[in-house]
């Protein structure tokens, strides 16, 4: 890349020459939108969202997409009449809105309740082995492990099936795991205000497991560390307690 060029302004050399006389809607960004994809790009630790995101009600959103993934499905040449795929789009509509990909309704986000520390507990405490089910947002396939959490109490001390659901509510939209791993450390720290967090997820990407590279093998490991677990022999006892 020259100076002051982004992925989004660099000039691609992969044209776009239309199917069957249809027009090319991107023009020579299907290859750097394969490249930003195979490259994982996050924007922002924040999840990107348009301005009015929340305007359509849920029922409303599910119509759309049952639309939308109807027109898919019939592009594919796949026959609707059948009575197996008859009800896909719909089905596919529901689980969008209502399962995996709620997290991305901040009405949903887990009310993060907090208790006095009346154990007077000052050591760390760990969350692991949480399990996670999100989806790639460069292709739309799963990301599925498991995250590890720890906290050092500032006086307060939180339910421990909280953790998971701060963990699942961020999976459940989709995601990079590097944004991930930052959402559920920041919303860490917020409610349970301290510094004192720590987080590692170590996942499975279908999106280099059933397509590109296709390595079954391969799971990546991402964490983020603050407050006194910034300091060694706290995070070097943070990883014994994960075999790591």
């Amino acid at each position: 890349m020259k100076p002051n060029e982004t992925l989004w302004n660099t000039p691609s050399d992969k044209g776009c020459n239309g199917h069957n006389g249809h027009t090319c809607i991107h023009s020579g960004k299907h290859g750097l939108y394969d490249d930003i994809g195979d490259m994982h790009v996050a924007t922002s630790v924040d999840t990107p969202m348009k301005a009015d995101a929340f305007e359509l009600d849920d029922e409303t959103k599910i119509d759309l997409i049952a639309d939308r993934f109807r027109e898919i499905m019939e592009i594919l040449g796949l026959d609707l009449n059948d009575d197996s795929l008859g009800g896909t789009p719909l089905r596919v509509a529901k689980m969008y809105v209502n399962e995996i990909f709620s997290g991305l309704h901040p009405a949903n986000k887990p009310e993060a309740r907090l208790f006095e520390n009346k154990y007077q507990y000052q050591e760390m405490l760990v969350e692991k082995n949480i399990s996670f089910y999100s989806n790639c947002e460069h292709h739309f396939v799963p990301i599925w492990g498991k995250a590890h959490v720890a906290y050092i109490s500032s006086g307060k001390v939180i339910g421990l099936s909280k953790l998971n659901r701060i963990v699942q509510y961020f999976a459940k939209r989709p995601q990079v795991q590097e944004r991930l791993t930052r959402q559920i450390a920041e919303e860490l720290k917020r409610v349970l205000h301290t510094e004192d967090v720590a987080i590692l997820i170590d996942a499975n990407h279908m999106c280099v497991m059933s397509r590109g590279v296709q390595d079954s093998a391969s799971s990546t490991i991402t964490a983020e560390y603050s407050g006194k677990f910034k300091e060694t022999d706290t995070r070097k006892e943070f990883l014994r307690y994960l075999n790591l």
